[in-house]
């Protein structure tokens, strides 16, 4: 297995990757229209983001996705980590692993200097993965307001 760049020939295994992650996050519900929208979106302009792909041969068996912004603070290029997801049949055998580190790499060699996540507080295992590889908590609250 090897992580690489997403091609919009992976939308339709993505989708089924993120219905796997909406299907257990508390605050989302899958819409395969919209995810697909979404991908093509970060897909077209490399300056937004990047969405790595896990393959077993042809088989997509894992995604994170990566967008790009601008940290005031840090005064650079800073990413967000979004939608990670091993599936479940490949759940426990390094892959989270493997796509974290091409993440991590990848945000790196595009001059980000910090990457955050966001994960449900109840899932107590995706918190212990992230906190043993290198990630901390933080003390700020995310809030959300949902636009028309």
């Amino acid at each position: 297995m090897h992580a690489a760049p997403a091609t919009p020939e992976d939308i339709p295994q993505l989708c089924g990757l993120l219905d796997h992650l909406f299907s257990q996050e508390v605050e989302f519900s899958p819409n395969p229209v919209k995810q697909s929208d979404g991908l093509k979106a970060i897909m077209a302009d490399p300056l937004i983001g990047l969405i790595l792909v896990l393959k077993e041969e042809s088989e997509v068996v894992g995604m994170v996705n990566l967008l790009f912004t601008i940290s005031t603070f840090l005064g650079s290029r800073v990413a967000l980590l979004e939608d990670m997801i091993i599936h479940p049949a490949h759940r426990g055998k390094g892959a989270g692993t493997l796509l974290l580190e091409a993440a991590k790499q990848s945000a790196s060699e595009r001059g980000c200097k910090r990457i955050t996540l966001l994960t449900d507080e109840s899932n107590s295992a995706a918190k212990a993965f992230y906190q043993a590889r290198g990630f901390t908590p933080s003390t700020m609250t995310p809030y959300r307001l949902i636009l028309p």
